[in-house]
């Protein structure tokens, strides 16, 4: 029974990892865009493993591909011995991410990438001063924490890097909010400059940037700050990391990586989640000299495995083959221009912001930008017993949060667009 569970789960692990909802819920099967839980209760799914299941669930392109690595009896090798698979994938995505002269280094998790991709750029510039951006989120080990810009998810003050901050996207709340999009950008690269100025002994080693902050409640810069960024940093050699942990993969559906919003091409990139839809892979690819820079002998034991590279390699097939980013695009469109068209106008709603299938709805107490997360767990426990599962983030735990897999069809996509608009419009209602 989903009680026992929940007791047994309380009994034997920490009390900081969350679990959704009031009345916790174990999923036990699922297919296409759709779960069920232990009760047999089916829900439509908007957060997709948080943004992981990304081609969706029991694809037979998938379980056919692991099923045929597992018939070798090879489950496992390390990277000390080719791995057919692994070498497959990494070409595949040397090829699709824009950088020249790519290598890929594989790692379990995005928190890893993230690690990894600091470790090299360190070595690289030999220096431990790193640029990251407030509201930002990059993982749980502690260099990826240190340059994680969100107290609640700041578990340690300790940090092995000397970071200074530069300000985020946030277009409803901060010092640079109040402008408009060539304004911003203006702004926040003279504010680069100032903090090199002020805040860094000149050598530093990288700025490190989500295209948009996934746990900070999908808040996003205009497009082509980046580009104003990344034109100060050339000036100084300083290494742009775009993490694509969330963004990657055609979820934005404008581009392939967010980054390509910007109009440039970083130094490296960290990917994870929906690459494996589910089994463990990430990684990070760069500029073969930048890439190579680490002195020492370096492997993950388990990271570019041959299962979960085989389902990589299907995974990445199966998006290309079916063009995903096209659908992602198309079908976010039918979520953003219908919360914009029924809920936008609530003084409830501050922001309907993101791209594709990457949206965020942040809420606020009536006719004013004060953030209302009380109102926020309302609608998501709404959403919930509608039949949608959907996530939440944001800086003050504000933001409904939705990442549904990348193959969600027109008809599922306005079946959840319903039930989000009930749910917000009754949760507002009892606000008001």
């Amino acid at each position: 029974m989903t009680d026992d569970l929940l007791a047994r789960h309380r009994a034997v692990l920490p009390s900081w990892m969350p679990l959704y909802y009031d009345e916790p819920i174990e999923l036990v099967s699922g297919s296409g865009r759709r779960v069920t839980d232990a009760r047999g209760r089916s829900y439509l799914d908007f957060f997709g493993g948080v943004l992981t299941n990304m081609i969706g669930y029991d694809i037979p392109e998938i379980r056919e591909a692991i099923e045929r690595q597992l018939a070798t009896g090879i489950v496992h090798t390390s990277t000390l011995y080719l791995i057919r698979q692994q070498v497959e994938l990494a070409e595949k995505i040397a090829q699709r991410s824009g950088i020249p002269d790519a290598r890929v280094f594989f790692t379990n998790s995005g928190t890893e990438a993230n690690e990894a991709a600091l470790l090299v750029a360190t070595n690289h510039r030999r220096s431990h001063q790193i640029l990251a951006v407030r509201n930002s989120y990059h993982g749980r080990s502690y260099a990826a924490m240190g340059v994680t810009g969100n107290r609640t998810w700041s578990a340690s003050g300790l940090n092995p890097l000397q970071v200074a901050w530069l300000h985020s996207g946030d277009r409803v709340r901060g010092l640079l909010s109040r402008l408009g999009a060539d304004e911003q950008v203006d702004a926040a690269v003279e504010d680069l400059r100032e903090v090199l100025a002020t805040q860094t002994a000149g050598d530093v080693a990288a700025l490190i940037a989500e295209p948009i902050q996934g746990v900070g409640g999908f808040v996003h810069p205009p497009d082509g700050l980046f580009a104003g960024w990344k034109k100060v940093l050339d000036e100084h050699g300083i290494l742009f990391i775009a993490d694509e942990v969330q963004t990657g993969w055609g979820r934005t559906g404008e581009h392939f990586w967010g980054y390509q919003a910007h109009g440039i091409t970083p130094d490296l990139l960290t990917f994870a989640k929906g690459v494996g839809n589910g089994f463990a892979l990430a990684g990070v690819v760069g500029r073969a000299e930048v890439l190579q820079a680490v002195p020492g002998i370096s492997f993950s034991t388990f990271g570019g495995n041959p299962i979960s590279t085989a389902a990589g390699n299907a995974v990445l097939d199966y998006l290309l083959a079916h063009d995903l980013q096209a659908n992602a695009a198309r079908v976010g469109a039918i979520l953003a221009d219908g919360l914009r068209s029924a809920v936008g106008g609530l003084d409830c709603v501050a922001e309907v912001r993101g791209k594709g299938l990457m949206l965020g709805v942040e809420f606020v107490r009536p006719g004013t930008s004060e953030p209302d997360p009380a109102l926020t767990n309302r609608v998501f426990e709404a959403c919930r017993a509608g039949g949608l599962l959907t996530g939440k983030g944001g800086l003050h735990g504000n933001v409904l949060r939705m990442g549904p897999p990348l193959t969600l069809t027109e008809e599922e996509a306005r079946e959840g667009l319903a039930i989000l608009v009930d749910a917000i419009r009754s949760a507002a209602e009892v606000a008001a």
